[in-house]
């Protein structure tokens, strides 16, 4: 039987890019970490010995405590966390269970951006739509919730880069940006190990609204209106972004576990 401050890996996956996902601290030693130089999509690092500092970052959220192999590492944080009112888990088995798990998810290292201020910092241009709202969802939901979104002026994308530590997405003559027929999202999911039956779906109709080639995905027509719309709803870009995310929250629901529903009026029943 599971322990009662255990989740599975299937259950953690199960929550992954979701707004419900707890925050996920990894607190493997560094030896262990150097030998598996990855984490668990939306994880971050945090020495096992900085309670103090894992609770604090938790806040009113729940979080889950990941460790090699789900033993005393971990299983010692959470109820250290749990001492103190925190709502932890451990990951049962660890990041071992969690790489053998078939369909699991691992977002190497090396791809992260450099942080700024205790986050990645992205900057692109202002007034966003479909790629520049679907690829901060991506970063929030499965590389760094806390990463924070800049939105300037084309010209100003260069220096804001340089003077504030932001690293440039969906802009030409960069590494995140379209390469080929792929859009930005897709570079994402390519660089940060994220390709997914239910991500590879969206990606096809964000592809396909933002590079207007509808015949690949009959859904890119709705979602480049409701982007349209949402640009002429707000003013503000911070505000826009918050408003997109719910938008690419319900597809990727809709590309995890909805995809196959239909929807038509009843037989038999007038207008």
């Amino acid at each position: 039987m599971a322990a009662p401050n255990a989740i599975t890996p299937r259950q953690l996956l199960r929550l992954i890019g979701t707004p419900q996902a707890p925050i996920l601290f990894d607190v493997r030693t560094d030896g262990d970490f150097d030998d598996d130089p990855s984490l668990i999509p939306g994880a971050f690092r945090m020495p096992y010995q900085n309670v103090d500092g894992i609770r604090n970052h938790t806040g009113d959220h729940s979080c889950v405590v990941i460790c090699q192999k789900g033993k005393k590492l971990s299983q010692g944080v959470v109820s250290w966390l749990q001492a103190e009112g925190v709502v932890a888990e451990f990951l049962e088995g660890g990041m071992f269970a969690w790489r053998a798990m078939p369909g699991a998810m691992v977002v190497p290292v090396p791809a992260l951006p450099a942080v700024a201020k205790g986050n990645t910092v992205w900057v692109t241009r202002h007034r966003p739509k479909i790629d520049r709202i679907a690829c901060p969802w991506l970063i929030r939901r499965f590389v760094d919730r806390r990463a924070r979104f800049l939105f300037v002026a084309p010209d100003e994308i260069q220096g804001v880069a340089e003077h504030f530590g932001a690293t440039p997405f969906d802009v030409e003559g960069t590494d995140w940006s379209h390469r080929g027929d792929n859009c930005t999202f897709d570079t994402m999911l390519d660089d940060f190990k994220l390709r997914s039956e239910p991500l590879d779906r969206m990606a096809t109709i964000i592809r396909a609204a933002d590079t207007n080639r509808h015949d690949l995905a009959p859904e890119a027509a709705g979602l480049l209106a409701l982007s349209v719309g949402l640009s002429r709803q707000y003013r503000d870009d911070q505000q826009q972004l918050q408003a997109g995310l719910h938008i690419y929250d319900a597809l990727y629901r809709w590309a995890r576990d909805g995809s196959s529903e239909t929807h038509d009026w009843p037989a038999g029943h007038g207008r």
